[in-house]
């Protein structure tokens, strides 16, 4: 679980991130935001390569912080925090591991970040580049789903996902989960996901 931890990209991440630069080749971007974490920044620095949009960092675009859970396996959590697994697995909206965030509050911040990036840029297209959580979270907005309600869509790394926010109505979901960048020709690679990554 890594959460905060500033993990890099691998070889696999750096192979995606360049092709996810390709696929926004040509795209209206006007202005391109990414979480402040390696991995995700990197991705960003990518596509700015190709589409010419520079990268600002925002924090409020990281995963959500996983506190004492964080550098370990949920096979580790459950074997030695049991009580805490039971809750986190359950999607419990107000329980945080001790010294991280609970959903409620990551919800929070990933919305007030997002409506605010969006805001300040009425009919542009702009590129959020971020985490599983956080693409969770506005997946959850866009649809009207519960934080509770279990998960049935997909969180590709590396897809395309598209939102469309207006002040009357926030999100709502335009397009999710397009990976066809990802699969090459030779059949290569498959796109990743927090399951298989």
């Amino acid at each position: 679980m890594q959460g905060h931890l500033d993990i890099g990209l691998n070889d696999t991440g750096r192979w995606q991130a360049r092709r996810v630069a390709q696929a926004l080749a040509g795209e209206p971007i006007s202005a391109m935001y990414a979480s402040d974490l390696d991995r995700a920044h990197d991705t960003a620095l990518a596509i700015s390569e190709v589409v010419g949009v520079q990268v600002r960092k925002k924090e409020g675009l990281r995963e959500r912080h996983f506190g004492d859970f964080q550098g370990k396996t949920m096979t580790e959590v459950e074997a030695t925090l049991p009580e805490q697994a039971l809750r986190w697995r359950m999607r419990d909206p107000a329980f945080a591991p001790s010294g991280g965030e609970s959903l409620l509050q990551f919800r929070q911040r990933v919305l007030s970040t997002a409506e605010h990036l969006a805001a300040q840029h009425p009919g542009e297209l702009i590129a959020l580049v971020a985490h599983g959580g956080v693409l969770d979270v506005l997946y959850r907005a866009a649809t009207g789903l519960a934080l509770q309600e279990p998960r049935t869509w997909l969180l590709s790394n590396a897809a395309i996902n598209r939102l469309l926010w207006t002040v009357d109505s926030g999100f709502t979901l335009v397009g999710w989960a397009d990976t066809q960048h990802l699969e090459a020709a030779d059949g290569e690679r498959a796109p990743l996901d927090e399951a298989n990554a």
